[in-house]
This record gives structure tokens, C-alpha cells and sequence, in this order.
């Protein structure tokens, strides 16, 4: 098949998708948090939208969005793709109650959650996705295993990251290498029981959500991923540090206060946001 034809049919699957709703149940859920993205959300959903679409699978895309004040939720409206689905916040929770709104209203079989800077492109689900049909609840995408290519990562950032990365270890008993990496792929039912019972809702939450897993003996992989810094990042790498470090003795805190067996009340149930 000459890549001319591959080309022609990843469009072509791309313009149905756009166009038309889907007419089964989504093998993929794509869930994406956004908060005032609005100079980046479109190329992201259409960068999407392209390679998943192509690859032959009805799947949907879902946008958590997390109280953003700027034009974001107005170009995702104007857009009007069908088998898009715009959750809404009244006010800003944080990214893990966005991350979690979504994921509870996934209707796919498979649940990606993946940052909205595409920092690791969408290109990497297909491996995670063969991981995960191998057998594990959760799959993630790694920037610290062998064999990932991480580029414009400052010095500082890979020094906290390591140290990080050992007192994770050492305190929680996650052995994951990147508890952090907005690029993680569970299977329906993991990913109800495990954001079902997540408490916080801060940058924190994929380090609970892996803590959680462990403790519910559900299996976890690792699949070394791309990651490119995205710019325009606002983020204060020593300011998330501590908060993180204060969120791990949280973790600790609520499992030996017996949080985390059994999910919030009414959180399966409960509404996830209004839809656009």
C-alpha cells in the first residue's frame, strides 16, 4: 500500500469522524484537561483526531475542562465535532478533578488520559495500547525508562525529577520510574475503580492513582514514551515540588485512614460536568 493511499484513507477516516457520529460504542476514550489552552487546544484536538481516526476504531475524544476564563471553551464550541465531548467546571478544580470529571464520563473500552501540550505526541498510544491488551490495568507512559527520548528538559527539573523519583520509591512503595507523565492508558474497568476513589485533585493525582493501583492489585506497566517540553509552560518546578512532597504524606496519611477502600460516595454516579 503506497503511503500516498495511507494518507488518503487517514483522511478520509478523518472526515467521518468530524462529520459523523459515531454509530457503536468507542473502543478509545481520549480525555484531555484543558485549562485556558486556548492557543494550543485546536491544533491538539486536530492532531488527535487525525491519528485516531486512522486508525480504524470508532473511539471519542473528551475534553475536561477545568474553568478556563479565556476563549478555549468558545473555539471548542465553534468547532462542532460530534463524537467531541466538552465537559464544563463551573469554577477551577484542579487538574486531577479535571483529569477524574473525564475519565469517569469515558465511554471507551480503553482510557487515555493525555496532557493538552501533546508534550508526548498521540502517536505513542499505539504502544501503550499494546501493552495494555497484554494484560495490565494501567500503562505508562515513561519518560525516565530506557529507551525514552525526552528533549528540552532543564537540568534542574531532571535533578528533581531523580530525587523525586527516589523518595517516591522509598516512602510509598511505587516503583514506577514517572509517576508524573501526562500520558497514561488504563482499561475501563481500572480506571472507575481507581478514579472512583482518588481524593486529591492537584497536580498530585497521577502519584495517587498509582498508589491506588498498587494497593488494589491492579497491574501496572511502563512503556518508555517521546516527551518534548512544551513552551509556554508556567509551571514553578520548585513550587511543585513541595506541593508534591506534602501531597505523598497525604497519600500515606488517607491509606492508613482507611480512605482509599472504597470509593466516594456517589462519585460513579454523580454528574461529571455539564457538556457543551
Amino acid at each position: 500500500m503506497t503511503s500516498e493511499k495511507v494518507s488518503s484513507e487517514a483522511y478520509q477516516a478523518y472526515r467521518t469522524w468530524v462529520s459523523e457520529p459515531l454509530a457503536e460504542d468507542p473502543v478509545v476514550s481520549v480525555v484531555v484537561p484543558s485549562y485556558n489552552e486556548e492557543w494550543r487546544i485546536l491544533p491538539t484536538v486536530g492532531a488527535i483526531a487525525l491519528h485516531m481516526s486512522a486508525r480504524g476504531e470508532p473511539w471519542e475524544l473528551v475534553v475536561a475542562d477545568d474553568g478556563s476564563t479565556d476563549t478555549t471553551l468558545e473555539l471548542l464550541d465553534g468547532i462542532g465535532f460530534p463524537n467531541l465531548r466538552v465537559l464544563r467546571a463551573e469554577h477551577n478544580g484542579g487538574k486531577g478533578s479535571a483529569v477524574r470529571r473525564g475519565v469517569l464520563a469515558a465511554r471507551g473500552r480503553y482510557v487515555l488520559f493525555a496532557d493538552a501540550d501533546q508534550s508526548t505526541p498521540i502517536e505513542q498510544f499505539d504502544q501503550l495500547l499494546d501493552e495494555v491488551k497484554a494484560g495490565g490495568g494501567v500503562v505508562v507512559g515513561a519518560r525516565a525508562a530506557a529507551g525514552a527520548q525526552v528533549s528540552g528538559r532543564s537540568p534542574l527539573r531532571k535533578f528533581i525529577s531523580r530525587m523525586l523519583r527516589m523518595l517516591v520509591a522509598v516512602l510509598t512503595g511505587v516503583k514506577v520510574t514517572d509517576t508524573q507523565c501526562g500520558f497514561k492508558l488504563f482499561t475501563a474497568e481500572a480506571a472507575r475503580d481507581l478514579f472512583s476513589r482518588q481524593q486529591l485533585d492537584g497536580f498530585s493525582f497521577d502519584l495517587e492513582i498509582l498508589y491506588i493501583a498498587g494497593r488494589r492489585g491492579i497491574g501496572i506497566a511502563e512503556v518508555p514514551v517521546e516527551w518534548i517540553d512544551a513552551p509556554g509552560s508556567t509551571v514553578d518546578a520548585i513550587k511543585v515540588s513541595v506541593d508534591f512532597l506534602k501531597d505523598m504524606l497525604r497519600i500515606i496519611w488517607f491509606d492508613k485512614r482507611g480512605r482509599y477502600r472504597d470509593p466516594v460516595p456517589g462519585r460513579l454516579s454523580a454528574t461529571t460536568g455539564q457538556e457543551a
